[in-house]
């Protein structure tokens, strides 16, 4: 009854974050819905190009019925309504303002997104797969790669058996 995410690593393409003097330090933050958002503890300096960072962080979000009630309603409307823009995890990639300059803002750089409801479809689990990641200012450029997990399987059927039982 839980959702199992490792953000693994991070590789950039020539693009405009690649060449941006000012992005030095990364980190990644994932987000379920409006419920959770977990980041990468460290935040890594910024890959050159064909290099990837290692970030091998993993968290578990838990959806049982006992004490996530409200997270397994948002699988169920994920399972059940289809057409919401609400049913995947979104991976944000962040620019971390070096130690020096702290007056400067966190600014995000990228997103990545996985479906759940695709998950579901397909009747797998993402493992150590590289997702695009696409620029915040510029949602048809492809800015790199995220290599993640997302296990999710298990507790959408969970989800959906406990919808056709109602």
């Amino acid at each position: 009854e839980k959702i199992r995410i490792e953000i693994i690593s991070l590789g950039l393409t020539e693009s405009r974050i690649a060449s941006d003097e000012t992005i030095q330090q990364l980190f990644v933050e994932c987000r379920l819905y409006n419920f959770i958002a977990e980041e990468t503890p460290l935040s890594l300096p910024k890959p050159t190009s064909g290099q990837r960072i290692h970030y091998n962080y993993s968290n578990v979000i838990h959806v049982d019925k006992a004490t996530n009630h409200a997270r397994r309603e948002y699988l169920k409307s994920v399972l059940l309504q289809p057409d919401l823009h609400t049913d995947s995890l979104r991976f944000t990639v962040v620019s971390d303002p070096p130690e020096d300059e702290q007056d400067l803002e966190c600014e995000d750089i990228g997103f990545a997104y996985v479906s759940l409801r695709g998950i579901f479809e397909k009747q797998r689990d993402i493992i150590e797969q590289d997702i695009d990641v696409f620029d915040s200012q510029d949602d048809s450029a492809v800015i790199g790669k995220l290599k993640v997990t997302v296990e999710a399987l298990h507790a959408l059927r969970s989800v959906y058996e406990e919808c056709k039982d109602d």
